[in-house]
């Protein structure tokens, strides 16, 4: 699973678009689980076309884009649902 954070910068009209591009494609592949956080669970060669696409996208100058790979149990609290993987839930 891969936790999928950005900040698109928003100076412009441009910008906005820019910004609805990096989260229509972190949907096509994942689920939001905060306003610019998603997770995402797909096998390696469609993780190297999403991240490719990302990357064609965001303006490596005014935008930051953070992939975290999880390789341990996810905790969670509060409204959300259960991770991509299917594992369980540590409390």
């Amino acid at each position: 699973m891969i936790v999928v954070c950005y900040d698109v910068s928003l100076v412009s009209s441009s910008d906005a678009k820019r910004l609805r591009r990096v989260a229509k494609t972190c949907e096509a592949y994942g689920i939001r689980v905060q306003n610019s956080v998603f997770e995402v669970s797909v096998p390696t060669a469609e993780l190297i076309a999403f991240k490719d696409r990302l990357l064609r996208t965001i303006d490596p100058a005014r935008d930051s884009l953070r992939l975290y790979t999880v390789l341990g149990a996810c905790e969670t609290f509060g409204q959300s649902g259960p991770p991509l993987d299917g594992s369980n839930w540590v409390l």
